[in-house]
């Protein structure tokens, strides 16, 4: 029998850098990520078989029953979350940092998970280059939540308990299904920081060699014979040379 799909809230979490971690850190990592993940669940009085989680690796997959309070997933499960969060950093050298994609719509079960156009909306909200970035020049913070347009308009806008509307900056973020309108915010601050801006302010790279146009000044320490070959022209060339063929 064909299962039929049911509206859901759905909350995607990646790790932050979790590429970076060696294979004797990653079991630590998702220690961790499921502990501050599911206290926050527990603390916002979600539980199952109102929540529904598949292991993504470096991340989880929640999908919420349609009879839970969205209300209570953007406030008090988002800000159980942030302060779990910052317990478990305190003592780590590697903190802890994730991003939370954010969505609602229909969700089809089957006997290996949840899909639909929902589901992969919420994953690739959380895992998008402006999530990352604005991550990235939070320094400090754990989290970036990032909401759907649709979820934004229709459940963070009406405010609640830790809920707060004015803390969200809108951005178009480039998916694979198109452009699309998502709210970002920064648990902690009074809004993200702005990707564009804060890149600017990072320091200049080291510069390349250079000249007069694609020209350069090239110095050679020659231990042997043969040709020099270089890319470009070249205005200067200087070559040392000590001793003959080795």
């Amino acid at each position: 029998m064909e299962e039929e799909a049911e509206y859901g809230f759905i909350v995607n979490v990646d790790a932050q850098g979790s590429g970076l971690l060696s294979d004797t850190e990653k079991p630590g990592m998702r220690r961790r990520l499921y502990e501050v993940t599911n206290t926050a669940f527990e603390q916002a009085r979600i539980r199952a078989p109102r929540l529904y989680q598949e292991d993504r690796g470096d991340g989880i997959l929640s999908v919420l029953a349609p009879d839970v309070p969205p209300q209570r997933v953007v406030g008090e499960w988002l800000e159980y979350l942030h302060q779990n969060l910052r317990q478990t950093n305190r003592d780590l050298n590697k903190p802890l940092r994730l991003r939370v994609g954010l969505h609602i719509g229909p969700v089809t079960p089957d006997a290996h998970g949840r899909s639909g156009r929902a589901v992969d909306l919420a994953c690739r909200l959380g895992d998008c280059d402006t999530a990352k970035a604005i991550l990235k020049a939070a320094e400090g913070a754990p989290l970036v939540v990032v909401a759907s347009d649709r979820l934004y308009e229709d459940v963070v806008l009406a405010g609640g308990r830790w809920v707060e509307p004015d803390h969200y900056r809108r951005h178009e973020v480039e998916l694979k299904e198109g452009r699309r309108a998502a709210w970002f915010t920064v648990p902690g601050l009074p809004q993200p920081p702005d990707p564009a801006t804060a890149a600017k302010d990072l320091p200049p790279e080291p510069p390349q060699p250079q000249g007069t146009g694609d020209s350069f000044v090239q110095n050679n320490h020659h231990h042997g014979s043969g040709q020099f070959i270089a890319n470009g022209n070249v205005d200067t060339l200087h070559i040392n040379q000590y001793g003959g063929d080795r």
